[in-house]
């Protein structure tokens, strides 16, 4: 006998509402983009409701219009949770902390309000009302509906806790033993998530716990006899990870670009050598990566950070200004006070502000990576009896959302002035698009004009003591590389053919541009790595202690070990004789 029509009517509406309040907190994350979708999995915190409402129901006098706001309410919060729980892991590559990471929320609401027009956020602000609107609804309905025929159908509230107290217990022997079968699929609590949430509140405020966990630092020390006096400049190639190699269609964008720079290395007089390190961080957080290997010390979490931003600390900066060089940061992405930069010792600082940059603007971070690397030139290396530098550069032009990528101007002088580029490729550049769900192939194009800068701009110090070392600070977003993808970064040292590539080499660097395949090791530990072998006792290797710059108008390369001033700058650079002495690491 078939079942009458009214009585399918009648449970139609209750069977919807019980599916909607459970894939409410079981719903999953669609890759690569912040939708999401169901997989069949069962909440037990829903089982829980259920089984609350009907205990409750049997109460004459349900407060109903209460009841159902206030869980509305609720489930609302806990949806919220379960989508940061879910998504944030696929599209950054790791788990929320709402502690640390809501304070650079402005920030990020910052850099979308400038890369995106405004209807486009008008828009946003008006769906996401309108969603959360829908979402409350529908969630009221759903527990009006179950709370109306909990309260008519005795049997109903009956098997309502039959149902629910078997799920309940069925989870718990599940989490219990291992053993048990899998009969049902359940979702992980989002209880959970608010949880941990708590814990990492909790621990943040655990000082002397989180002290124990910082190490002491490494001996940091160097005679920096390999270098001969010349500059060092540490380039951290934003989101650039081991993904570039690994992803074949990654690979095939890059990897030309890359040959493009080991040709203009061993034209300019200089060689090239890579290896892989292990980030601190994935798919953000350059800082962590950065402190890291300026300190020697692997850092993975804000509360690390900022304990030891609190503490004197020997770093690669401080080491090189003991030992006479100036220690510059070029900061184009730092766009506020940076009290960080105390820990460092640097003698100057060059954030947005202090580049004066004043051409076309290129999505919120604005200034072209090309045009950085020109004021450096200027401001820093044609000086007349200056000392050698040390410099610390994280470029921000490969940053999500990775476009508008700026155009290449062969042209170097024209970029310190207020129309640095020819109107055709500012508007090729600024037509450029981000598209959020697929931006995979505008992040390899942006690495790739990275290193088409640096292409350009090796030959400029043709034959100069220069060591250049280019290094990943963490794998992009996973949206882009993949949630469970490696945390290896690669590093490019660039320097003249000579003892220093070659002690790097019997250190686990391969020659070229292409990384052996295992990771040297954390990547902290680059650091002692590289002073022991900026340390290599003096041995036959030529220097050119006049070399000058190639002034910034000049776009010719050259294969001369050591130029004859006839490149046509207007001044000579004599470097300052160097203080060889160590900073040994401060407990």
């Amino acid at each position: 006998m078939s079942p009458r029509p009214h009585h399918i009517a009648a449970w139609l509406p209750l069977s919807v509402a019980v599916v909607l309040l459970n894939a409410t907190l079981t719903f999953h994350n669609v890759w690569p983009t912040p939708y999401i979708h169901w997989t069949g999995e069962l909440s037990v915190e829903i089982a829980a409701l259920l089984l609350l409402l009907a205990v409750y129901a049997t109460q004459r006098r349900l407060p109903q219009r209460l009841l159902c706001e206030t869980f509305a309410v609720l489930l609302i919060v806990a949806l919220l949770g379960r989508y940061g729980e879910v998504t944030a892991p696929a599209l950054y590559g790791r788990e929320v902390n709402l502690y640390w990471d809501l304070r650079h929320l402005g920030s990020v609401v910052a850099m979308f309000g400038r890369v995106a027009p405004p209807w486009a956020l008008v828009a946003g602000a008006i769906a996401l009302l309108l969603l959360f609107t829908l979402l409350y609804q529908l969630l009221r309905w759903a527990l009006r509906c179950l709370i109306d025929a909990l309260q008519r159908h005795r049997a109903l509230r009956a098997g309502t806790v039959t149902i629910t107290s078997v799920l309940i217990a069925l989870f718990v022997v599940q989490r219990l033993d291992d053993r048990v079968p899998r009969l049902l699929q359940f979702s992980i609590p989002v209880s959970n998530t608010y949880a941990a949430q708590i814990g990492h509140v909790l621990d943040a405020f655990g000082a002397t716990r989180a002290a124990r966990r910082l190490p002491p630092s490494p001996l940091l020390a160097s005679g920096f006899d390999a270098l001969h006096g010349g500059d060092v400049l540490l380039v951290f190639l934003e989101s650039y990870g081991r993904v570039t190699y690994d992803r074949p269609e990654f690979a095939r964008i890059i990897a030309p670009a890359r040959e493009r720079l080991l040709a203009a290395a061993r034209a300019s007089g200089f060689d090239m050598v890579s290896g892989y390190v292990t980030s601190p961080t994935f798919g953000g957080s350059s800082w962590l990566a950065h402190v890291s290997l300026l300190s020697g010390i692997e850092t993975r979490d804000p509360e690390g950070y900022d304990l030891l931003m609190a503490q004197s600390r020997a770093s690669l900066p401080s080491l090189f200004r003991t030992a006479g060089y100036r220690s510059i940061a070029l900061m184009p992405g730092l766009k506020s006070h940076w009290p960080e930069g105390e820990f460092y010792h640097f003698d100057h600082i060059y954030d947005d502000d202090g580049l004066g940059y004043t051409g076309p603007a290129f999505g919120w971070w604005r200034i072209p990576d090309q045009f950085t690397l020109a004021k450096l030139d200027a401001r820093e290396m044609v000086a007349r009896d200056r000392r050698p530098l040390f410099v610390f550069y994280p470029t921000i032009n490969t940053h999500t959302p990775f476009r508008p990528t700026p155009p290449l101007q062969p042209d170097w002088s024209r970029l310190l002035t207020s129309r640095p580029y020819d109107a055709a490729a500012l508007q090729a550049s600024l037509a450029q698009t981000s598209h959020w769900m697929r931006m995979g192939s505008r992040y390899a194009g942006a690495v790739a004009a990275s290193f088409d800068v640096l292409t350009s701009y090796l030959p400029r110090h043709s034959g100069r003591n220069l060591v250049l070392i280019v290094l990943g600070d963490h794998q992009p977003p996973a949206a882009v590389s993949g949630a469970s993808e490696s945390w290896d970064v690669p590093v490019h040292i660039i320097a003249r053919a000579g003892p220093l590539l070659a002690g790097l080499r019997t250190r686990g660097f391969v020659a070229g541009n292409v990384p052996p395949d295992i990771a040297l090791g954390p990547m902290s530990a680059l650091a002692p790595l590289l002073l022991q072998n900026f340390a290599a006792p003096e041995q036959d290797f030529p220097t050119c202690p006049e070399a000058p710059l190639v002034p910034l108008s000049s776009t010719r390369g050259g294969g001369d070990v050591c130029p004859t001033p006839n490149h046509g700058s207007t001044s000579a650079v004599r470097i300052a004789p160097v203080h060889r002495q160590g900073l040994p690491g401060l407990p």
